[in-house]
C-alpha cells in the first residue's frame, strides 16, 4: 500500500528537523507546505516573503531531506503561495499513489520516533532534576537491572520527555542491539484500537511486550480509557515478568492521576518514582546557553539572563522564547539585545516579569530628560526638541510596556498607530548611529528602572 502524501511530508519535515537548528527551522522551514507530488518531484509551497531565501539557501537541504524521507532520486521545487498544479498533478491520495510514483515509498518503511537532539549530553542538570537524570542514566546503562519501572513526573515542559528520549537514544547507541519502543499513551491507545479493529492484537502485543526497553510518555491520559488501561495493565505485567525495562512519564504522581485504579497505582509505585522540579534561574540560563551553543547562535549573556528572568514556566517555553527572540532579531537584521527580548516576549505574552513603569512615568521622564513641558508632548507642538522627546517616549513605551501601538498613540496626545510606528522605527535606527539619541534613551531607561541594554 502506498504511503499517503501527508506522511511523506511528515517524514521530510522530520529529516529537516534533524539537520537544522531550531531557530532556523522555525524561521525558514516550518512555514513550508506540501503543494503537490508528481512522480519523484516534491513541490513545496513557501510564503512569498521567504520564498527566494528558501530557494537560495535551503534547496540542497530540502533535496537531501526528500531523498531520505521519500525517494533517493527525489527532486524538490519551491513554488509560491498562489501556485496551483494542473488538475492531474495535484497531490494524490493513497489510492493514486502507484500512478504518481509513490511505489518507491514502502508503507512499512520504519520511521525513527526518537528525537536525536534529546540526549544526556544535551540535558542541563540542576538541583531540581539531578536525581531524575541519574536514575535515567542508570536505566539506560543497565536496562531492567536498576530501577524498574522508572516513573518520572512533573509539570509540562521541564525535561521528562527529554530524559525519556535520552534513554532510548543511549540504548540504541550502546545497547548491543536491544530493541527500544517509544510511544505516547495516545499512540499506544490508537495502535491498540486499530489492532482490535483489524483483529491483529497479537502483532500489537508483540511490538510492545517483545521490546527490551519500552518508553511511554504522558500516562496521565490513561484516565477514562477502560480498555486501554486493561491492555496497559497486562503489558506492564508482561514486561516486568519478562525482565524488560519500562519507563513512564506523567504530569503528576501516580496517586494523583484521576480515574486510575489501585492496581495500576500500586504497580507504578513498585519501582522508582522521581519528580522533576521547575529549574531555577542559574539552570534556566545554563539551558539557554547550551541551546545557543548547539544551534550556533551568537547571543550575549545579558540577553540570556533577560529571557531567563522573564520566562520561568518551563524549559520548553524557555527554548521557544530564545527561538522567537533570535528569529525576530534576524528578520530585522539586528543583534539580539535585552531590550529586544523584552519587546518580543511582551508581544507574545511570554513575559512573566512585571512592568515597572507605564505611559505616565515614561512621559514624565522624557520631559525631564529633554527639558520640555510634559503637556507639550501631548500637544501638536512640532519644535525639534519636543518632537524628539515625544518619539523617544513612544519608542520606550513600545519597549517597556505591554501597550499596543494604538494604545500608545491614544496615550500620547491621541496620535494614530502609524505615527507611533514611525517613531519606533526612527528611534530604533538612530540608536545604531546617533550617540546623542543613544545617550538619551539609556538615561531614560535608568530613570525608569530598566538599565541600558
Amino acid at each position: 500500500m502506498p504511503t499517503p502524501p501527508d506522511e511523506i511530508w511528515d517524514a521530510i519535515r522530520g529529516e529537516l528537523r534533524k539537520e537544522t537548528p531550531d531557530f532556523q527551522f522555525h524561521i525558514w522551514l516550518d512555514p513550508l507546505e506540501l503543494a503537490a507530488i508528481r512522480g519523484t518531484t516534491v513541490y513545496v509551497r513557501a510564503p512569498e516573503h521567504i520564498r527566494t531565501s528558501v530557494a537560495e539557501r535551503y534547496l540542497p537541504l530540502l533535496r537531501r531531506a526528500a531523498a531520505a524521507g521519500f525517494d533517493q532520486h527525489a527532486l524538490v521545487e519551491v513554488v509560491g503561495a498562489d501556485w496551483e498544479p494542473p488538475a492531474d498533478d495535484r497531490a494524490p491520495d493513497a489510492a493514486q499513489g502507484d500512478a504518481n510514483g509513490f511505489g518507491a515509498v514502502g508503507a512499512d518503511r520504519p520511521r525513527q520516533r526518537l528525537n536525536p537532539r534529546y540526549t544526556f549530553e544535551q540535558f542541563v542538570i540542576g538541583e531540581g532534576n539531578r536525581f531524575a537524570h541519574a536514575a535515567s542514566l542508570a536505566v539506560a546503562e543497565l536496562p531492567a537491572h536498576s530501577y524498574n519501572p522508572l516513573f518520572l513526573h512533573g509539570s509540562p515542559g521541564i525535561g521528562k520527555t527529554h530524559l525519556l528520549h535520552a534513554i532510548g537514544n543511549y540504548v540504541d547507541r550502546f545497547g548491543s542491539g536491544l530493541q527500544v519502543r517509544y510511544a505516547t499513551i495516545e499512540e499506544f491507545t490508537s495502535e491498540f484500537v486499530e489492532a482490535v479493529r483489524k483483529n491483529s492484537t497479537a502483532d500489537f502485543k508483540q511490538r510492545f511486550r517483545g521490546s527490551d526497553v519500552v518508553l511511554i510518555d504522558d500516562v496521565q491520559f490513561l484516565a477514562g480509557r477502560d480498555r486501554t488501561r486493561e491492555e496497559f495493565f497486562h503489558t506492564f505485567n508482561s514486561l516486568l515478568d519478562g525482565g524488560r525495562q519500562l519507563v513512564m512519564t506523567s504530569d503528576r504522581a501516580p496517586e494523583d492521576i484521576p480515574g486510575l485504579e489501585a492496581r495500576l497505582i500500586e504497580r507504578f509505585q513498585s519501582g522508582l518514582v522521581v519528580e522533576l522540579e521547575t529549574p531555577e534561574l542559574p539552570v534556566r540560563m545554563a539551558i539557554l546557553a547550551k541551546r545557543a551553543r548547539v544551534d550556533n547562535v551568537e547571543v550575549g549573556a545579558d540577553v540570556l539572563e533577560e529571557i531567563a528572568r522573564r520566562v520561568t514556566t518551563s524549559v520548553r517555553a524557555l527554548e521557544g522564547a530564545l527561538i522567537r527572540v533570535v528569529a525576530y532579531a534576524s528578520m530585522r537584521d539586528e543583534p539580539p539585545t535585552p531590550a529586544l527580548a523584552r519587546h518580543v516576549l511582551r508581544r507574545l505574552g511570554e513575559d512573566t516579569a512585571p512592568d515597572s513603569c507605564g505611559l505616565v512615568e515614561i512621559l514624565d521622564a522624557a520631559a525631564q530628560e529633554f527639558g520640555v513641558d510634559r503637556d507639550a508632548l501631548l500637544a501638536r507642538d512640532r519644535r525639534p526638541t519636543v518632537a524628539a522627546a515625544r518619539q523617544v517616549a513612544m519608542y520606550l513605551a513600545r519597549e517597556l510596556t505591554e501597550h499596543s501601538l494604538p494604545e500608545i498613540g491614544r496615550g500620547i496626545g491621541g496620535r494614530n498607530h502609524t505615527t507611533v510606528l514611525h517613531a519606533v522605527n526612527r528611534i530604533g535606527a538612530a540608536l545604531r548611529t546617533d550617540e546623542d539619541v543613544r545617550t538619551a534613551v539609556d538615561n531614560l531607561r535608568r530613570r525608569l528602572g530598566h538599565p541600558s541594554s
